[in-house]
């Protein structure tokens, strides 16, 4: 490795720190060797096959963008195994990390189990309607029998519907029938992370002792899973030990199981063996009486018609109707005076604006940016990098990010890129921005079509 390579990368890698999270950087970047990098490729090697995979379904593209900015030029890149780190990066703060990740599902401990459930979140507190009516009552059933009502069970729906609230009200009823319950529940990011832990740390038999001996696993977004062929692996033999010793196994996700593209057929299946439940969007009726339960936590009352009001604008998810709720008791309880539906609506208007952005789709973006731009709809998902088209695809993300409920993980696959795409589209666009007037005033211009 020349002077001038290290040189490169050195820029590059800072760039990748500033960008990433601090985990993320020092689980999947710090610990890169560039090998080569000249006019038109960049060489990186990596410890193992399973690191190169990774990074090439999740970082490459983010990696490559950077190199670009970094050098002025469009390089392709390739990752080659291994190599590992002439001072392994990070070591101990993986190894610290995945200690504390194992501390934090240890689900013996009653201390434990107060910090890793939020109270609020039982079958009590639930409130149930036409939409979630069957998902509540397999979930009650599961908490009373674990193992022997619906196993698995496969709870679905968009974000803000209740599907974490009902994972851990689960845990909590089980917990407060027995104390000494070995409870896992995580998300499938956890779950992952984990096990790179232990790869790195060759603490694999502890890591699958520690999963497969649980009374209770709860795996929060399995979606994750999609794509990852070694998670899949792994979570396919974890899901056997359990099922086979009558453990009860709960997941939920934002589709069922047979939508979940690079789900492989064997996961699908078993996904499939218990019951698969969906949870919809709440109706009037049931936004109304969440409201009102949630209401009973505040000393400030609103009247009915504002309630009305909040049920009738505010639709898509529950987490969406408290925070509206709250910005309304917060200013009556601040200002000491009273709110009415046409204050309510001022007061609301960022909200609505989001409400009314929900209907907004990916693929309308992607045709209205495409069209500003005198570009073609299908070069949003090409693998094409010049830079008339490579920007107008950043800004498109970037509105997907800002307009739409989905993660960036669901943003990324309607763009056939990778999440971590996704987020360095999302930051190059708000730092041209916050350094270009006329592309604030261009960006605004664009917004204002894609509402229309």
């Amino acid at each position: 490795m020349t002077t001038a390579i290290a040189h490169t990368w050195q820029q590059a890698s800072a760039k990748l720190r500033q960008l990433l999270n601090e985990d993320t950087y020092d689980r999947w970047i710090s610990g890169i060797v560039p090998l080569e990098i000249n006019e038109k490729h960049c060489r990186l090697g990596v410890s193992n096959s399973m690191f190169s995979e990774w990074l090439n379904m999740n970082y490459k593209d983010v990696i490559a963008n950077v190199l670009e900015e970094t050098t002025g030029r469009t390089l392709a890149v390739s990752f080659e195994s291994g190599h590992d780190a002439p001072h392994p990066p990070a070591e101990s703060r993986r190894e610290a990390a995945a200690e504390s990740r194992r501390a934090s599902v240890a689900s013996t401990k009653d201390d434990a189990s107060a910090e890793r459930y939020n109270r609020r979140f039982t079958f009590d507190t639930f409130v149930v309607g036409e939409n979630n009516k069957f998902a509540h009552a397999a979930c009650s059933a599961v908490a009373k029998s674990p193992g022997k009502a619906y196993n698995p069970l496969f709870i679905h729906g968009s974000t803000g519907l209740g599907k974490t609230h009902l994972l851990q009200a689960i845990a909590q009823e089980v917990l407060g029938r027995k104390k000494r319950a070995r409870i896992e529940y995580l998300s499938s990011e956890e779950f992952a992370n984990m096990f790179i832990d232990a790869l790195s740390s060759r603490s694999l038999p502890r890591f699958r002792q520690h999963f497969r001996s649980a009374d209770l696993l709860l795996i929060d977004d399995v979606h994750f899973f999609k794509g990852k062929e070694q998670f899949q692996e792994e979570f396919f033999h974890t899901f056997n030990a359990l099922y086979n010793s009558h453990r009860q196994i709960v997941l939920t996700s934002d589709k069922p199981p047979h939508e979940i593209g690079g789900l492989e057929k064997r996961l699908v299946s078993r996904f499939e063996w218990g019951l698969t439940t969906e949870i919809q969007a709440p109706d009037l009726e049931t936004r109304i009486a969440i409201l009102r339960k949630k209401q009973a936590d505040h000393t400030v009352k609103l009247s009915d018609e504002v309630l009305l009001f909040i049920a009738s604008r505010v639709r898509s998810n529950i987490r969406r109707i408290e925070g509206a709720l709250l910005r309304l008791v917060s200013y009556a309880s601040v200002t000491n005076s009273k709110v009415t539906p046409e204050r309510a609506e001022q007061l609301l208007a960022p909200i609505l604006d989001e409400e009314a952005g929900s209907s907004i789709t990916v693929e309308h973006i992607q045709r209205t940016v495409a069209e500003y731009y005198d570009i073609r709809v299908a070069d949003m998902t090409s693998k094409r990098r010049p830079q008339n088209i490579a920007f107008p695809r950043q800004v498109a993300m970037y509105f997907c990010r800002r307009l739409t409920e989905f993660s960036s993980p669901a943003i990324a696959d309607q763009f056939s890129r990778n999440h971590a795409t996704i987020l360095h589209a999302e930051s190059t666009v708000k730092q041209r921005m916050e350094e270009d007037a006329e592309f604030r005033r261009e960006i605004s211009l664009i917004e204002r079509r894609v509402r229309a």
